[in-house]
């Protein structure tokens, strides 16, 4: 399981609301480990309008 902090790291600086391609991009542009990328390819393809829905998401809560 990927840590929600690592997630968060990843994400940093994405404008809400944002797809799972814009998260997926932004993710890879900073560098994200392949747990990180892994763990947001799994996301349903949908707008997200915060950091807490997408590890929500993740977390599958």
């Amino acid at each position: 399981m990927v840590s929600p902090i690592d997630i968060q790291k990843a994400l940093g600086g994405v404008d809400y609301p944002a797809s799972k391609d814009a998260l997926l991009q932004n993710a890879k542009n900073s560098g994200a480990g392949d747990d990180v990328l892994e763990a947001l390819r799994g996301l349903p393809d949908r707008e997200f309008d915060g950091p807490t829905a997408v590890s929500e998401a993740v977390s599958g809560s």
